[in-house]
């Protein structure tokens, strides 16, 4: 049964919104903070393949909804569930917000996947912050999880 509880990672980037909302739908940018390789640019209606090369995960994105600059409707994961990217456009940047949801796991594993995404979503977000403000690729998931 799924459970109602999702887990929510916000940051603000000082960037325009059309800027961030390009960096997660666009892979020649996204794999300078998140994931290392991916088959193509999310496109509504489309699964993407996207890995982590340093771990050597990867995993199918199926992209159920994109509003220009508003909104990234996706599942993915194994077992799937839903994260949804949110863009809100502030007087001082972007507000990216991304909302995980849809979990079927119980109590110490539900536990786990909520501290997972949790960390992961706001690593993430981190990166991103630091590349599109500051121009720098932190490595921050390849050294999250250092293979030696």
């Amino acid at each position: 049964m799924e459970t109602k509880i999702f887990v929510q990672a916000q940051m603000l980037i000082r960037k325009p919104i059309n800027e961030v909302f390009e960096a997660f739908i666009n892979p020649e940018i996204t794999t300078n903070f998140w994931f290392t390789k991916s088959s193509g640019k999310l496109e509504e209606g489309k699964t993407i393949l996207w890995e982590w090369e340093m771990c050597g995960a990867k995993s199918e994105v199926k992209v159920h909804q994109i509003i220009p600059n508003q909104l990234i409707k996706t599942q993915w994961g194994s077992p799937a569930t839903n994260v949804d990217y949110e863009f809100k456009e502030m007087e001082k940047g972007t507000l990216v917000i991304i909302k995980s949801y849809g979990y079927f796991q119980i109590e110490d594993d539900l536990l786990a996947i909520i501290n997972d995404n949790t960390g992961g979503f706001t690593t993430v977000l981190d990166g991103c912050k630091a590349y599109l403000e500051h121009g720098i690729n932190l490595r921050l998931i390849e050294d999250k999880f250092p293979s030696k």
